[in-house]
């Protein structure tokens, strides 16, 4: 067989097939000291290994099969795959809102390209028409790839050029602005815009995909639909971050960029509301508001956009014997703030006080939040507290430690007076600091305690 029937595979794997007469794209059956496999032979990554075969199983994943427990390989039939989406004119339609999609590099919507391994966002009007129709019977859409990073590399440079996009697409009269962006720091993203694009008139919704387009269980999709659907149609003007709700796919939550949180590497629902509860719920027919207060739409083009961030600032998450020259490698490298991630209501030990003095002598702005993410802090309590206040610690209120980071380069982004950081850190702004936690706003639910698993078996699907 010519080579271009095994793209990709080189070594040992590439003898197993072709000694079984096997192809990529071939249907085959593969018997294994570990049981048989069904599925289609795909091409593999140019940089992959060469000791596994990957099959598409029926179920829509992939498997690799480790081709020192192939004992025998059967072709059963052969058809090449095309895995480019379809391209289509994206419909314009007399009467829906005009939403703007604005590409930070996240998968939203994508294909898998076999010869690299790796997922290609799809992302021009006519890819995402060809991905997801749905979206035509919710808005009118067009795209702009601001840039494409990780979300891992998104930072100050990225937020404040998404801030100046999403200020120009006001003015020019977008009805919403819908943002795609990796999930792992996508909640960063969103407290630096609320802070960045102040008092929007239209809905400015962050979204992203825990499972990608080519898997089965995708929520990449529903995810666009529900965020197209709240930047067109919905009511809330405010920088919101919109992904699954339940586990199952009957409803997106739409989460406050201040409050929101990613806690589970790889759930589809990992996006939660801390220390408050969630805007509202959104399905493809509606927003339900959770909430009774928050930002109305409005027709006017004027939003506050303030796109400032000093780089040098740090968080330092406590831990049990933490030495000062933690502390001190910061100030020595001219970090101008420090977001502790303390203990309890807000502490740390004793041996970092020496520390934490040179850094007030220094200038440098140190502010405390807790660690618990749930909760306040409350340095008046205990004596370690009202210490570390006397050494120019601030408490933090209820800034969860990212949202206080993000706040604080924002913060002296604009100003080295630090009573006027402390002014601007402390001023709520869209529910980062609450006068108080709702009874509702802390729920963490003990899976295996007989009232829970009462409680959930009445709602698990």
């Amino acid at each position: 067989m010519s080579e271009d029937f095994f793209q990709g595979y080189k070594g040992q794997a590439l003898e197993v097939l072709k000694k079984y007469n096997v192809r990529v794209w071939g249907q085959a059956t593969i018997e294994t000291s570990r049981g048989n496999f069904v599925g289609t032979v795909l091409p593999r990554s140019e940089n992959d290994d060469q000791h596994h075969i990957v099959l598409k199983i029926p179920t829509g994943y992939n498997v690799g099969i480790d081709v020192n427990n192939i004992l025998a390989m059967k072709e059963t039939g052969y058809k090449k795959a095309n895995y480019k989406i379809p391209e289509k004119e994206f419909p314009y339609t007399e009467g829906l809102p005009k939403v703007k999609l604005i590409g930070t590099g996240g998968t939203i919507a994508s294909r898998l390209d076999y010869r690299t391994g790796a997922v290609i966002p799809a992302f021009s009007p006519g890819e995402l028409y060809g991905a997801v129709p749905e979206l035509a019977d919710i808005c009118n859409l067009t795209t702009e790839k601001v840039f494409a990073v990780f979300s891992e590399n998104m930072g100050p440079m990225q937020y404040k050029k998404l801030a100046v996009a999403i200020g120009k697409e006001i003015e020019n009269g977008i009805d919403g602005i819908v943002i795609g962006h990796g999930t792992d720091t996508l909640h960063h993203t969103a407290a630096a815009l609320t802070y960045m694009v102040q008092n929007p008139p239209v809905p400015i919704v962050l979204v992203g995909s825990q499972r990608s387009s080519d898997r089965p269980s995708s929520d990449a999709a529903l995810n666009l639909m529900h965020a197209c659907y709240t930047a067109g149609h919905g009511d809330i003007a405010e920088v919101m971050v919109c992904m699954f709700g339940p586990t199952s796919d009957d409803y997106a939550l739409l989460h406050r960029g201040t409050r929101v949180r990613k806690m589970h590497s790889s759930y589809r629902s990992t996006f939660r509301t801390l220390g408050e509860t969630p805007l509202a719920t959104v399905t493809r027919k509606g927003v339900k508001p959770i909430k009774t207060e928050y930002n109305h739409r409005r027709k006017d083009r004027k939003a506050t956009i303030m796109p400032y961030f000093e780089e040098k600032v740090a968080i330092i998450y406590y831990y049990p014997n933490m030495m000062p020259d933690m502390i001190d490698s910061l100030i020595e490298n001219g970090y101008k703030g420090i977001i502790i991630a303390g203990t309890g209501l807000g502490h740390v030990n004793k041996p970092l006080y020496p520390a934490l003095d040179r850094a007030r002598e220094a200038g440098v702005a140190v502010y405390m939040t807790v660690q618990t993410l749930w909760g306040y802090v409350q340095m008046f309590v205990y004596e370690t507290g009202r210490e570390m206040m006397a050494l120019g610690v601030i408490p933090g209120e209820n800034l969860l430690p990212e949202v206080a980071y993000i706040k604080l380069g924002w913060a002296l982004g604009q100003t080295s007076d630090l009573e006027e950081v402390k002014r601007i850190m402390l001023t709520p702004i869209n529910d980062d600091i609450t006068p108080r936690e709702p009874y509702n706003g802390y729920l963490i639910y003990q899976g295996g305690v007989p009232e829970v698993e009462e409680f959930i078996r009445k709602f698990r699907k």
